[in-house]
Protein backbone atom coordinates (compact mmCIF):
# COMPACT_ATOMS: atom_id res chain seq x y z
CA UNK A 1 0.00 0.00 0.00
CA UNK A 2 1.44 3.61 -0.66
CA UNK A 3 1.26 6.33 1.61
CA UNK A 4 0.37 8.98 -0.23
CA UNK A 5 -1.34 12.36 1.55
CA UNK A 6 -4.87 12.58 -0.41
CA UNK A 7 -6.02 15.54 1.15
CA UNK A 8 -2.44 17.25 -0.26
CA UNK A 9 -3.18 15.37 -3.74
CA UNK A 10 -6.77 17.29 -3.71
CA UNK A 11 -5.28 20.44 -3.00
CA UNK A 12 -2.71 20.83 -5.11
CA UNK A 13 -4.81 19.72 -8.17
CA UNK A 14 -7.27 22.13 -6.67
CA UNK A 15 -5.03 25.07 -7.05
CA UNK A 16 -3.82 24.13 -10.40
CA UNK A 17 -7.02 23.18 -11.81
CA UNK A 18 -7.09 26.20 -14.17
CA UNK A 19 -3.64 25.59 -16.10
CA UNK A 20 -4.40 21.46 -16.63
CA UNK A 21 -5.70 21.76 -20.00
CA UNK A 22 -2.94 23.70 -21.53
CA UNK A 23 -0.17 22.14 -20.24
CA UNK A 24 -1.12 18.43 -20.06
CA UNK A 25 -0.33 16.42 -23.88
CA UNK A 26 0.30 12.89 -22.71
CA UNK A 27 -2.83 12.76 -20.69
CA UNK A 28 -5.06 13.73 -23.67
CA UNK A 29 -3.28 11.15 -25.88
CA UNK A 30 -4.10 8.41 -23.40
CA UNK A 31 -7.62 9.57 -23.64
CA UNK A 32 -8.16 10.15 -27.30
CA UNK A 33 -6.41 6.32 -27.77
CA UNK A 34 -9.09 5.15 -24.95
CA UNK A 35 -11.83 6.27 -26.83
CA UNK A 36 -10.87 4.82 -29.85
CA UNK A 37 -10.48 1.45 -27.93
CA UNK A 38 -14.14 1.84 -26.64
CA UNK A 39 -15.42 3.06 -30.08
CA UNK A 40 -14.16 -0.80 -31.25
CA UNK A 41 -15.47 -2.57 -28.05
CA UNK A 42 -18.61 -0.90 -27.63
CA UNK A 43 -20.06 -1.14 -31.38
CA UNK A 44 -24.03 -0.68 -31.32
CA UNK A 45 -23.86 -1.47 -27.81
CA UNK A 46 -23.74 1.83 -26.23
CA UNK A 47 -24.38 1.99 -22.34
CA UNK A 48 -26.82 4.17 -20.71
CA UNK A 49 -25.15 4.92 -17.85
CA UNK A 50 -21.19 5.61 -17.96
CA UNK A 51 -19.15 6.76 -14.81
CA UNK A 52 -15.80 8.54 -15.07
CA UNK A 53 -13.60 8.50 -12.38
CA UNK A 54 -11.25 10.81 -11.60
CA UNK A 55 -12.63 13.37 -14.40
CA UNK A 56 -10.48 16.37 -13.68
CA UNK A 57 -11.85 19.33 -15.88
CA UNK A 58 -14.10 16.49 -18.44
CA UNK A 59 -12.07 15.99 -21.06
CA UNK A 60 -12.74 12.48 -20.99
CA UNK A 61 -16.14 13.50 -20.25
CA UNK A 62 -16.45 15.89 -23.81
CA UNK A 63 -15.32 12.33 -25.97
CA UNK A 64 -17.76 10.07 -23.97
CA UNK A 65 -20.48 12.36 -24.90
CA UNK A 66 -19.96 12.09 -28.73
CA UNK A 67 -19.53 8.46 -28.35
CA UNK A 68 -22.34 7.96 -26.50
CA UNK A 69 -24.92 11.08 -26.70
CA UNK A 70 -27.64 9.81 -25.27
CA UNK A 71 -25.97 8.41 -22.02
CA UNK A 72 -26.02 9.95 -18.69
CA UNK A 73 -22.32 11.01 -17.59
CA UNK A 74 -21.04 10.97 -14.57
CA UNK A 75 -18.02 12.02 -13.56
CA UNK A 76 -16.78 12.00 -10.16
CA UNK A 77 -13.09 13.63 -8.61
CA UNK A 78 -11.76 14.66 -5.46
CA UNK A 79 -10.66 17.78 -6.63
CA UNK A 80 -14.13 20.40 -7.24
CA UNK A 81 -12.01 22.91 -8.45
CA UNK A 82 -11.30 20.55 -11.98
CA UNK A 83 -14.89 20.46 -12.24
CA UNK A 84 -15.50 24.31 -11.92
CA UNK A 85 -12.62 25.10 -14.75
CA UNK A 86 -14.42 22.59 -17.63
CA UNK A 87 -17.83 21.76 -19.00
CA UNK A 88 -19.27 19.06 -20.74
CA UNK A 89 -22.18 19.73 -23.46
CA UNK A 90 -26.01 17.88 -23.12
CA UNK A 91 -26.52 16.48 -26.42
CA UNK A 92 -29.80 14.90 -27.33
CA UNK A 93 -31.54 13.04 -23.81
CA UNK A 94 -28.15 12.55 -22.58
CA UNK A 95 -27.19 14.18 -18.85
CA UNK A 96 -24.33 15.20 -16.91
CA UNK A 97 -23.76 14.74 -13.38
CA UNK A 98 -20.25 16.01 -12.06
CA UNK A 99 -19.73 14.77 -8.34
CA UNK A 100 -17.21 15.61 -5.99
CA UNK A 101 -15.91 12.41 -4.14
CA UNK A 102 -13.42 9.44 -3.45
CA UNK A 103 -12.82 6.84 -6.20
CA UNK A 104 -12.01 4.50 -3.01
CA UNK A 105 -16.02 5.39 -2.20
CA UNK A 106 -17.86 6.08 -4.97
CA UNK A 107 -21.05 7.14 -3.58
CA UNK A 108 -23.42 5.68 -5.98
CA UNK A 109 -25.60 2.99 -5.32
CA UNK A 110 -24.64 -0.69 -7.04
CA UNK A 111 -24.94 -1.77 -10.37
CA UNK A 112 -25.19 1.79 -11.00
CA UNK A 113 -23.50 2.02 -14.48
CA UNK A 114 -23.19 0.00 -17.54
CA UNK A 115 -19.43 1.27 -18.13
CA UNK A 116 -17.30 2.87 -15.72
CA UNK A 117 -13.74 4.54 -17.02
CA UNK A 118 -11.03 6.15 -15.85
CA UNK A 119 -7.39 7.84 -17.32
CA UNK A 120 -4.49 9.39 -15.40
CA UNK A 121 -6.08 8.99 -12.04
CA UNK A 122 -5.26 5.54 -10.69
CA UNK A 123 -1.99 5.91 -9.64
CA UNK A 124 -2.78 8.89 -7.17
CA UNK A 125 -4.36 6.59 -4.71
CA UNK A 126 -3.18 4.47 -2.36
CA UNK A 127 -5.43 1.38 -2.20
CA UNK A 128 -5.45 0.00 -5.89
CA UNK A 129 -7.82 -3.08 -4.88
CA UNK A 130 -10.38 -1.29 -3.10
CA UNK A 131 -11.03 1.34 -6.25
CA UNK A 132 -11.47 -1.53 -8.18
CA UNK A 133 -13.63 -3.28 -5.94
CA UNK A 134 -16.27 0.66 -5.91
CA UNK A 135 -15.76 -0.05 -9.81
CA UNK A 136 -17.18 -3.57 -9.68
CA UNK A 137 -19.97 -2.99 -7.10
CA UNK A 138 -21.08 0.12 -8.71
CA UNK A 139 -21.13 -1.76 -12.23
CA UNK A 140 -24.71 -3.58 -13.50
CA UNK A 141 -23.88 -7.23 -14.38
CA UNK A 142 -22.10 -7.29 -17.78
CA UNK A 143 -21.13 -3.88 -17.48
CA UNK A 144 -17.60 -3.02 -18.22
CA UNK A 145 -14.50 -1.55 -16.66
CA UNK A 146 -11.89 0.30 -18.60
CA UNK A 147 -9.10 2.25 -17.60
CA UNK A 148 -5.29 3.88 -18.38
CA UNK A 149 -2.93 4.98 -15.22
CA UNK A 150 0.57 5.61 -15.45
CA UNK A 151 2.74 2.75 -13.85
CA UNK A 152 6.19 1.91 -12.56
CA UNK A 153 8.56 3.01 -15.71
CA UNK A 154 6.99 6.25 -15.95
CA UNK A 155 9.39 9.32 -15.40
CA UNK A 156 12.34 6.36 -15.29
CA UNK A 157 15.05 9.35 -16.02
CA UNK A 158 13.72 11.72 -13.43
CA UNK A 159 14.31 9.12 -11.01
CA UNK A 160 17.41 7.70 -12.08
CA UNK A 161 19.09 10.74 -11.47
CA UNK A 162 17.75 12.44 -8.32
CA UNK A 163 18.39 8.94 -6.35
CA UNK A 164 22.03 9.27 -7.97
CA UNK A 165 22.37 13.13 -6.81
CA UNK A 166 20.86 12.24 -3.32
CA UNK A 167 23.54 9.05 -2.88
CA UNK A 168 26.20 11.88 -4.22
CA UNK A 169 24.85 13.92 -1.17
CA UNK A 170 24.96 11.12 0.85
CA UNK A 171 20.94 10.67 2.05
CA UNK A 172 19.55 8.11 -0.29
CA UNK A 173 16.78 7.28 2.53
CA UNK A 174 15.61 10.58 1.54
CA UNK A 175 13.54 9.43 -1.89
CA UNK A 176 10.97 11.43 -2.23
CA UNK A 177 9.60 10.47 -5.44
CA UNK A 178 6.59 9.22 -6.52
CA UNK A 179 6.13 5.16 -6.42
CA UNK A 180 3.74 4.27 -9.48
CA UNK A 181 1.65 0.50 -9.92
CA UNK A 182 3.31 -2.08 -11.74
CA UNK A 183 1.83 -3.84 -13.95
CA UNK A 184 2.18 -7.06 -11.75
CA UNK A 185 0.38 -5.13 -8.67
CA UNK A 186 -2.56 -3.73 -11.48
CA UNK A 187 -3.33 -7.32 -12.38
CA UNK A 188 -3.27 -8.78 -8.90
CA UNK A 189 -5.73 -5.87 -8.14
CA UNK A 190 -8.10 -6.46 -11.15
CA UNK A 191 -8.11 -9.92 -10.67
CA UNK A 192 -8.94 -9.68 -6.57
CA UNK A 193 -11.16 -7.58 -7.11
CA UNK A 194 -13.40 -10.05 -8.61
CA UNK A 195 -13.25 -8.85 -12.47
CA UNK A 196 -13.89 -11.27 -15.69
CA UNK A 197 -12.20 -11.60 -18.26
CA UNK A 198 -9.16 -9.14 -17.62
CA UNK A 199 -6.90 -7.74 -19.63
CA UNK A 200 -3.56 -5.40 -18.93
CA UNK A 201 -1.06 -4.35 -20.95
CA UNK A 202 1.14 -1.30 -21.01
CA UNK A 203 2.45 0.96 -23.47
CA UNK A 204 5.28 3.41 -23.44
CA UNK A 205 4.37 7.49 -24.56
CA UNK A 206 7.29 9.83 -24.57
CA UNK A 207 7.64 12.95 -24.21
CA UNK A 208 10.26 16.20 -24.54
CA UNK A 209 10.93 19.39 -22.59
CA UNK A 210 13.39 21.84 -23.15
CA UNK A 211 14.90 21.54 -19.38
CA UNK A 212 14.93 19.66 -16.15
CA UNK A 213 13.73 22.94 -14.66
CA UNK A 214 10.64 23.40 -17.31
CA UNK A 215 9.57 19.78 -16.78
CA UNK A 216 9.64 20.32 -12.90
CA UNK A 217 7.81 23.65 -13.51
CA UNK A 218 5.39 21.80 -15.73
CA UNK A 219 4.36 19.12 -12.93
CA UNK A 220 3.86 21.84 -11.08
CA UNK A 221 1.20 23.47 -13.08
CA UNK A 222 -0.75 20.34 -13.16
CA UNK A 223 -0.92 19.60 -9.94
CA UNK A 224 1.35 16.80 -9.85
CA UNK A 225 3.85 17.24 -6.88
CA UNK A 226 5.18 15.36 -4.60
CA UNK A 227 2.06 13.51 -2.34
CA UNK A 228 3.78 11.59 0.58
CA UNK A 229 3.36 11.59 3.74
CA UNK A 230 6.77 11.21 4.74
CA UNK A 231 8.74 14.46 4.83
CA UNK A 232 8.66 17.68 3.16
CA UNK A 233 7.07 18.97 0.71
CA UNK A 234 8.86 18.68 -3.00
CA UNK A 235 11.70 16.72 -3.79
CA UNK A 236 14.71 18.14 -2.00
CA UNK A 237 17.17 20.80 -1.24
CA UNK A 238 17.96 23.17 -4.10
CA UNK A 239 21.57 21.75 -4.30
CA UNK A 240 20.61 18.41 -5.22
CA UNK A 241 17.85 19.54 -7.87
CA UNK A 242 20.37 21.30 -9.56
CA UNK A 243 22.89 18.27 -9.34
CA UNK A 244 19.97 15.95 -10.64
CA UNK A 245 19.21 18.51 -13.55
CA UNK A 246 22.89 18.62 -14.24
CA UNK A 247 22.89 14.61 -14.33
CA UNK A 248 19.77 14.60 -16.62
CA UNK A 249 20.85 16.56 -19.51
CA UNK A 250 24.15 14.74 -18.89
CA UNK A 251 23.00 11.20 -19.33
CA UNK A 252 19.77 11.86 -21.71
CA UNK A 253 19.62 15.69 -22.68
CA UNK A 254 19.86 15.65 -26.79
CA UNK A 255 18.87 17.71 -29.68
CA UNK A 256 15.21 17.94 -28.52
CA UNK A 257 15.52 18.43 -25.51
CA UNK A 258 15.29 15.85 -22.25
CA UNK A 259 13.34 12.88 -23.03
CA UNK A 260 10.42 11.85 -20.37
CA UNK A 261 9.32 8.28 -20.27
CA UNK A 262 5.30 7.40 -19.68
CA UNK A 263 4.32 4.23 -18.88
CA UNK A 264 0.88 3.87 -19.78
CA UNK A 265 -0.98 0.65 -18.13
CA UNK A 266 -3.99 -0.23 -19.86
CA UNK A 267 -6.77 -1.98 -18.19
CA UNK A 268 -10.13 -3.80 -18.80
CA UNK A 269 -12.47 -6.24 -16.62
CA UNK A 270 -15.94 -7.41 -16.97
CA UNK A 271 -18.66 -7.51 -14.45
CA UNK A 272 -19.97 -11.06 -14.47
CA UNK A 273 -23.87 -11.16 -15.71
CA UNK A 274 -24.38 -14.39 -13.83
CA UNK A 275 -24.47 -16.71 -17.30
CA UNK A 276 -20.94 -18.30 -17.16
CA UNK A 277 -17.96 -17.57 -14.92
Amino acid sequence: MKALDKTRVRRSFDRQAPFYEETVQVQKRVILQLAAQLADSTGGNAPGRVLDVGAGTGMLLRVLRSLYPGALLAGIDQAAGMAQCGSVPRQGKGSVLRVTGDAEHLPFADGSFGLVVSTSTFQWLNDLEQAFREAMRVLAPGGCFRFALFGGSTMRELKACYRKAIREAGRPEEDRTHRFFSVGEVTDALGRAGFADCLVEATVELEHYASVSFLLRSLRRIGAGNASTHGRRGLHSRKVLQRMGELYQQEFGGSQGIPVTYEVIWGAGRKSDGTYP
